[in-house]
C-alpha cells in the first residue's frame, strides 16, 4: 500500500474543533486559576492597557512566561489586546466593576483545592454510584461534611467557597419570590446565616430563624452579631432528620439542601415541613435545578460532577419535575417554580399547605 493510500485511509472527516474546549478544558481552567492566583486582572485593572513586558515585570514573571499566560487569557476571552496593550475583557471587567471579581476568585480557589482532584474519579463514581472522590480528602467518614470538620483549613475554605456561591445565585431568592404575606420564616440547614441575613437585608419585615446542628449555628451566631441583625434573625440547634421541626412559621425554607440528600430523604423533609406550617403556610425549595427535558443546563451537567464524586452517595442536581413530585408526595399544592434571571441554573420551587 503506498504512502498516499495510508494517508486517505486515515484522513479524519470530522471537524472535532467544537472538542478543542473539552478536550483541554482542565487547562482552560488552569489559566484562569493561575490569572487569580498572579492577580493578573486586578493588576490591569489598576495600571491600564499593558505590553506583555509590563505585565511580566508588574507580576515578575519571565517574559516567557508572561506571554504564555496572556495568550491563554486572550485565547479564552478573559483578556482583550489592543493597541495599547491588554486590558480585562467581557465577563471578567464587568465582575471587576461591580465587585463580584472576589466571590469568583472564591470559587476558583474552592474548585482548585476541593474538586478538582476528586473530578478524577468521575467515572468511577458513575461505575459504582458512590462518591469516590473522598478518597482524596483527609479524614475518616463516607460524606465530604465529616471529613471537613476534621480539617479546618478545608472547612474554612468550603464555607467561602460556598458563601460565594449564595452570594452570587441568592437574587432570585431574595427578589423574585413574593414575602409579603409571610411574617415568619424558618431557614432549615442554614449553616451560618448567609441566606437569613440576605433575606433580613432585603425584606426588613421578616424575622427568621437558622436551623441547624450546633457546629453550624456557631457561625451562624457570630455572623448575625456582626451583621447588627440579633432583633430579627435568630438560631434554634436541631437536626432537620431528627423529628419534628420548629412550629409558628409562615414560610420553611430549603436552601441548597435538596442537591445533598437522596429523593426519599427530600421527600421527608416536605413532610416534615408540611406539619410544621399552619394551613396556607408555604414551603420555598431554594437550589440549582436540571431542565426536565434532560439537555441542560450545561451549568448543572457540569456542576453535577462535584456531585457524584464529592458531598455524598445521593448527591445531586435534579430536575424541576422531581422537586414536584416530591411536593406533591409531602401534601402541598400550587406549586409554583420561580426561575431565576442570571447565569446560573438556581430557581425557587413553592408549594403551599392547603386549608382542607
Amino acid at each position: 500500500m503506498s504512502q498516499q493510500t495510508i494517508a486517505a485511509a486515515v484522513e479524519p472527516k470530522a471537524d472535532l474543533g467544537p472538542l478543542v474546549p473539552v478536550l483541554f478544558g482542565f487547562s482552560a481552567f488552569q489559566q484562569l486559576r493561575a490569572a487569580s492566583e498572579l492577580q493578573l486582572f486586578e493588576y490591569l485593572t489598576l495600571n491600564g492597557p499593558s505590553t506583555v513586558e509590563q505585565v511580566a515585570d508588574g507580576l515578575r514573571l519571565p517574559v516567557k512566561s508572561a506571554r504564555k499566560l496572556l495568550l491563554g487569557t486572550t485565547s479564552l476571552g478573559l483578556t482583550d489586546r489592543g493597541v495599547d496593550g491588554y486590558v480585562p475583557a467581557g465577563p471578567l471587567r464587568e465582575a471587576l466593576e461591580d465587585g463580584t471579581w472576589p466571590l469568583i476568585r472564591n470559587i476558583i480557589d474552592f474548585q482548585q483545592r476541593l474538586s478538582y482532584l476528586p473530578a478524577k474519579e468521575y467515572a468511577e463514581s458513575l461505575r459504582t454510584g458512590k462518591n469516590e472522590g473522598i478518597r482524596h480528602l483527609p479524614g475518616t467518614g463516607a460524606d465530604m461534611y465529616t471529613r471537613l470538620e476534621q480539617t479546618p483549613e478545608l472547612e474554612n475554605l468550603f464555607f467561602r467557597g460556598m458563601n460565594s456561591w449564595s452570594e452570587l445565585s441568592n437574587p432570585v431568592l431574595l427578589r423574585q419570590v413574593d414575602y409579603r404575606g409571610v411574617g415568619r420564616l424558618l431557614d432549615v440547614g442554614g449553616g451560618d446565616a448567609v441566606n437569613a441575613i440576605a433575606l433580613a437585608t432585603a425584606h426588613p419585615h421578616l424575622r427568621i430563624t437558622v436551623f441547624d446542628l450546633e457546629g453550624a449555628v456557631e457561625v451562624a451566631r457570630d455572623n448575625i452579631a456582626a451583621a447588627g441583625l440579633e432583633d430579627r434573625v435568630d438560631v434554634v440547634v436541631g437536626d432537620m432528620f431528627g423529628g419534628e421541626l420548629p412550629g409558628g412559621y409562615d414560610m420553611v425554607l430549603f436552601a441548597h439542601q435538596f442537591v445533598i440528600w437522596s429523593p426519599e430523604q427530600n421527600q421527608a423533609l416536605l413532610k416534615r415541613a408540611h406539619d410544621a406550617l399552619p394551613p396556607g403556610g408555604q414551603v420555598a425549595v431554594f437550589n440549582a435545578f436540571a431542565d426536565d427535558d434532560g439537555r441542560g443546563p450545561l451549568y448543572s451537567a457540569l456542576d453535577n460532577v462535584y456531585f457524584a464524586t464529592l458531598p455524598s452517595v445521593d448527591s445531586t442536581i435534579y430536575e424541576w419535575r422531581e422537586h414536584e413530585e416530591w411536593f406533591t408526595g409531602a401534601g402541598f399544592a400550587d406549586i409554583t417554580r420561580v426561575r431565576g434571571n442570571s447565569w446560573t441554573p438556581h430557581g425557587v420551587l413553592l408549594g403551599t399547605k392547603s386549608h382542607g
